[in-house]
């Protein structure tokens, strides 16, 4: 032992150790070239990479910013609904993935609806978020886009939906697959309305609801 160990070493790693402030996201890889990305140019760009044209996938807040006029909008409310009515537990209890799901995209389903204006004209706009357990069609979800299909006919608005799932949510059963009629009669009934329906296939979008709502628009 002499005094670089006890002494010089020591410091160099404490001097090292307070960058702490450097954000982790500063830099975002090209999934395609490699390329590392400045995050804020890559904002900038809406998440799509200039030099390979690469589309990072954004959160459904994050695309409601993008599309709507100045980024201005207001969310609707989702219905409330009965959490795990099945008591459902695999590896996890259903509860608990839930709770995982909402702390990781702080939002409370894979669903959110939102008022505003594209082009200056009045819109409401549905947007699944894949981060919510694969986009996944449950009571709650289901509830949702319903409730978007009516606010529009209400107000008398096109809709316009993001579509991104992978099907019926496992956890809540034949509960999950009724969501996929439900969604279907909104759809009717939004178009018996003479009113315009538009669905954006997202990345990735399967299962059960290309068998509804997301191929009828």
């Amino acid at each position: 032992m002499n005094w670089i160990t006890n002494y010089v070493r020591p410091k160099i790693n404490s001097m090292l150790g307070r960058r702490t402030d450097m954000p982790e996201n500063l830099w975002i890889k090209d999934p395609e070239t490699g390329e590392m990305v400045f995050h804020k140019d890559l904002e900038q760009n809406q998440f799509v990479i200039p030099s390979s044209g690469h589309h990072m996938k954004i959160s459904a807040k994050e695309r409601l910013r993008f599309f709507f006029d100045d980024g201005k909008y207001e969310m609707l409310e989702n219905p409330k609904v009965v959490q795990d009515p099945l008591k459902f537990r695999d590896e996890k209890r259903y509860t608990d993935r839930l709770k995982d799901a909402k702390a990781k995209t702080g939002l409370e389903d894979a669903i959110i609806n939102a008022l505003g204006t594209v082009e200056g004209l009045p819109v409401v706009v549905t947007v699944q978020d894949f981060a919510f357990m694969g986009g996944s069609l449950g009571m709650a979800a289901g509830d949702a886009i319903v409730r978007g299909f009516e606010v529009a006919v209400q107000r008398k608005r096109p809709l316009i939906l993001f579509a991104a799932s992978g099907g019926a949510r496992m956890q809540e059963g034949i509960l999950s697959l009724m969501q996929l009629p439900r969604t279907t009669i909104g759809v009717d009934r939004l178009k018996e309305a003479g009113l315009p329906y538009i669905v954006v296939l997202t990345n990735p979008t399967t299962g059960g609801v290309t068998a509804s709502y997301a191929m009828l628009g």
